[in-house]
């Protein structure tokens, strides 16, 4: 078995509606290129954002 990797050494992404960054999870392994958002709150704003900046 493998050495587990620190949390440092995640990639990381910076959430588009909030602009903070996130580490990758392991729900996350098989999409990690899809995910925008750091949590189910920001993904339910994300339309609210589009009409501010609109």
């Amino acid at each position: 078995m493998g050495r587990a990797r620190s949390k440092s050494d995640l990639p990381t992404k910076i959430c588009l509606v909030c602009d903070r960054p996130f580490a990758w999870r392991k729900k996350w392994e098989n999409c990690w290129d899809d995910v925008k958002y750091c949590s189910e709150r920001c993904r339910r704003r994300r339309s609210q954002t589009k009409r501010g900046s609109q």
